[in-house]
């Protein structure tokens, strides 16, 4: 485990709460999250304050999890997967001034237990991707995913139940 108390390549700011055995790589940035147990932090990957990894996770590299993002234990997020915390986003209010944290609300997305999540996929604000799901790579999440699915494609749509075997039709 890289130590970022004596790696300047490691930017892990004092209000973090790491889990015991977690592993972290070069060129990451967390602020006010929470890591759990075991899990593992890929390099360049951002994570925001108020957001949390659970257990056993495994984060790849060139991720952001931004704030109000819930990920449970067991997750897999394949490289470059970018989360979304703002349905409507702007730079500046109606009077033109730069916008601040009082003139938004966060909007949380939770991963559940199990789930995994493929590389380049773009997870919208306001969904839960159920337990054992998983995301195919570079889909856009725009809904909830129902657990036990596959879901992909843009936007994601189920493409067949895990535990049946089965397809659903397109």
């Amino acid at each position: 485990m890289i130590n970022p108390a004596t790696n300047p390549y490691v930017c892990v700011a004092p209000d973090v709460k790491l889990g015991r055995d977690v592993k972290l790589s070069k060129f990451i940035n967390l602020y006010g999250c929470e890591v759990g147990d075991e899990s593992k932090i890929g390099a360049f990957v951002e994570i925001q304050k108020n957001a949390s990894v659970g257990k056993r996770c495994k984060i790849s590299s060139h991720t952001f999890i931004c704030e109000g993002v819930i990920i449970q234990d067991n997750v897999f997020i394949g490289h470059g997967v970018m989360f979304i915390n703002d349905s409507y986003p702007r730079a500046t209010t109606d009077n033109g001034e730069l916008q601040t944290e009082a003139h938004w609300e966060v909007e949380r997305t939770v991963v559940e237990k199990g789930a995994s999540i493929g590389s380049g996929a773009t997870i919208l604000a306001k969904t839960t991707i159920g337990e054992n799901a998983i995301v195919g790579a570079g889909a856009v999440v725009t809904k909830d995913v129902p657990p036990n699915t596959i879901v992909a494609g843009n936007p994601a749509r189920i493409f067949r139940n895990i535990k049946q075997g089965k397809e659903v039709s397109k």
